[in-house]
């Protein structure tokens, strides 16, 4: 079997469940990125299967959510900011298209997942943002044991630091949206660090787009309409088991007339 950087192959011993692209080569292991999901993985050439004429899912690219939240007429809208921090520049680049294509200003930076907490502070400075996005890969390691032990993820810890960050410089959950968390998160710690939303509370596998699904509709939810938390998370690719979060109110002022 020839397998080439580029190619979409699953892994047989995860019965081929998530399709991966081929990212390098290095003897008979292959590193693979997710296509959907963000996640980081390799394998041994032998346990690999080919996927022929599988193209990237844009389905949920394609979701509008300013159609869905907008009302029609003579209001005028000002969506809250977003700044969304992402280890990942595929993924970052996917999740700023689709807030292009909602209408929602958001600024966009790749950061490795170990240093966002030491820059985190002066971007929150300077760009103000109302909603705030941590994310990029992670892992549980389940062979490592406790899955409460924070050692037991590759990342989770960075993302703590993070979030904790960000709450020094704002305190209040309302005035400052907090969205953290990637494939496999200790979402109960992030949680307790001061996330309004995080991953994942099953240590599932998280979608691309999942966090920014979630800045989005915040985003353009008119303040002081409560979010309906269980209908929000319906959204997401994995659903509850993906993502969780605190209730919270939108974002957005309407005015009138336009």
């Amino acid at each position: 079997m020839q397998i080439k950087k580029g190619d979409y192959v699953t892994r047989n011993s995860y019965g081929n469940d998530t399709v991966f692209k081929v990212i390098n080569i290095e003897n008979d292991i292959v590193y693979l990125k997710g296509v959907e999901v963000r996640l980081y993985a390799d394998a041994k050439i032998t346990d690999l299967k080919i996927e022929e004429d599988i193209k990237e899912d844009e389905t949920i690219d394609e979701v509008d959510i300013k159609d869905e939240l907008l009302m029609r007429g003579d209001y005028f809208y000002l969506p809250a900011k977003v700044l969304h921090i992402d280890g990942d520049e595929d993924y970052l680049n996917r999740c700023l298209k689709f807030y292009k294509k909602n209408g929602i200003l958001a600024i966009g930076k790749k950061i490795n997942e170990k240093n966002v907490y030491e820059q985190i502070p002066l971007l929150l400075k300077e760009y103000k943002p109302d909603i705030v996005i941590i994310t990029g890969h992670d892992a549980y390691f389940s062979k490592k044991g406790d899955i409460n032990d924070i050692n037991n993820y590759k990342n989770s810890a960075y993302f703590i630091k993070a979030v904790k960050a960000c709450r020094r410089y704002e305190k209040s959950h309302e005035k400052l949206v907090i969205i953290a968390g990637a494939c496999q998160s200790n979402y109960e710690e992030l949680i307790k660090a001061g996330a309004n939303f995080a991953s994942s509370p099953k240590r599932v596998n998280i979608h691309a787009l999942d966090p920014a699904i979630i800045a989005s509709t915040i985003s353009l939810t008119e303040r002081n309409k409560e979010i309906d938390l269980k209908k929000l998370l319906e959204k997401t690719k994995y659903k509850e088991e993906g993502m969780g979060g605190i209730m919270c109110n939108g974002l957005m002022y309407v005015g009138y007339p336009r």
